[in-house]
């Protein structure tokens, strides 16, 4: 029998549970994805180039999860 405890949630929850998504900034898109694709990630979408100035390629996880990879930082805040 499972012992449910504080990190595991109680059975009638697990089918509930989806994958998640992510977005990792990095300066250098294309030495990660070298090395994802080395590793034998599944990849979902190929470098390239967006519409906003970033580098970005995604690949998923075993479990489904989608890691998406860039150099997309974001709108930089305004001072104040």
């Amino acid at each position: 029998m499972t012992q449910n405890t504080p990190r595991t949630p109680p059975p009638q929850v697990w089918p509930t549970l989806r994958a998640l998504g992510a977005y990792v900034v990095t300066d250098d898109p294309d030495a990660v994805y070298a090395r994802a694709s080395a590793a034998g990630a599944k990849i979902l979408m190929e470098p390239h180039e967006t519409d906003y100035w970033s580098r970005d390629f995604a690949a998923a996880d075993p479990e489904g999860n989608r890691w998406s990879f860039g150099t997309y930082r974001g709108e930089p805040r305004l001072a104040g």
